[in-house]
């Protein structure tokens, strides 16, 4: 890996150069007439028991990430570096399905939609208890009393386990979900925009949550949004992206108070703030985001870029190091004096 060296040598995960694409096909036959490059050409490193924060608009490749890692898509290109529970560095982007199995375990996943993720045919303890008949961890009584734990680490009462799905609040649901994650003492879990179907009070709780089992059980997270609100609270760096290429990456500190990425400032001007004198001037991005069947020339971003030039139509920037721990994917970052939100 070249672009971005870990924050720190404890790295758990390693992105390189990792690239989704999806063909699109025409005609009676079906033929290949273009690529969707949902995720292209993205490096970036996942510390132990770090939240790492994945931000950008929807369509932008976030949840595509988060599948490739878990190997619910095959990765076009590039690697995923894992280093395992017992130590081994596994490039999950080629194993081979066969093999997949055992780091299933370790890596988890929590899904957006809280309704829609959980069978309405399977009761609770069924839905829980899936991942240890899967894996042959548990049988019989034991799966009763291990989802019955379980049930009570994430704030549920273990009579709930015979109900269906459709007896619960949305809140409950994710927290159902977030115990099905759990099962088999995971080390990352992938958390693709757990909160944003719930109500704001909700939201808190199941973040708070969030935090709890972190401490308690050492995960670490990947945490998927486009609450930037959501992702400053929870997570320790943040990585920014557009149209399937990280932007910016840095530690949650810096973004926020020092963006080093137009496309950062933006989003972080349509951050509400509840002081009116600290309130940046709102940036509305003109035009639409671009088609990653068809980006434009050089930076995808600069179309739509005040402070773009001509080097922005014709040179794509790279993802370079600005300030340590710091990088921005910006020809003239050195130039731009660019706001973030004060603290």
């Amino acid at each position: 890996m070249s672009e971005i060296a870990p924050v720190n040598p404890k790295v758990m995960l390693e992105v390189d150069r990792l690239k989704m694409y999806f063909p699109i096909r025409k005609g009676f036959i079906r033929r290949i007439v273009g690529q969707i490059r949902a995720v292209d050409d993205v490096s970036f490193v996942v510390n132990h028991s770090e939240t790492f924060g994945l931000v950008g608009e929807s369509g932008c490749g976030k949840t595509t990430i988060g599948r490739c890692l878990l190997r619910a898509y095959q990765p076009t290109g590039g690697e995923v570096k894992y280093t395992a529970n017992s130590g081994e560095l596994i490039d999950l982007a080629s194993l081979p399905e066969n093999e997949l199995k055992p780091y299933r375990r370790e890596l988890r996943m929590i899904f957006q939609d809280p309704y829609s993720s959980l069978n309405p045919r399977m009761t609770v303890l069924d839905i829980i208890a899936e991942p240890f008949r899967i894996h042959s961890v548990a049988r019989g009584k034991e799966i009763e009393d291990r989802v019955a734990d379980l049930l009570r680490k994430v704030g549920l009462r273990p009579e709930y386990m015979r109900r269906y799905p459709h007896a619960f609040s949305g809140g409950q649901r994710q927290r159902i979900g977030l115990a099905r994650a759990l099962a088999l003492n995971p080390r990352l879990v992938i958390c693709d925009e757990p909160v944003s179907a719930l109500d704001v009070s909700v939201q808190a709780q199941i973040l708070n949550l969030l935090q709890d089992l972190q401490v308690e059980l050492g995960l670490t997270y990947i945490f998927i949004s486009h609450d930037l609100s959501v992702v400053e609270y929870l997570a320790n760096r943040v990585a920014v992206m557009y149209v399937g290429k990280l932007v910016e990456v840095a530690s949650t500190e810096q973004l926020f108070a020092s963006p080093k990425h137009p496309y950062t400032e933006a989003l972080l001007s349509a951050v509400p703030n509840p002081t009116p004198t600290r309130r940046p001037k709102r940036i509305i991005l003109q035009g639409d985001v671009a088609d990653p069947a068809n980006p434009p020339s050089g930076c995808y971003f600069h179309p739509r870029c005040q402070y773009a030039k001509e080097r922005c139509q014709n040179e794509a920037p790279t993802l370079r190091e600005i300030q340590p721990g710091h990088h921005s994917a910006c020809h003239f970052v050195d130039e731009l004096k660019l706001k973030g939100i004060v603290a």
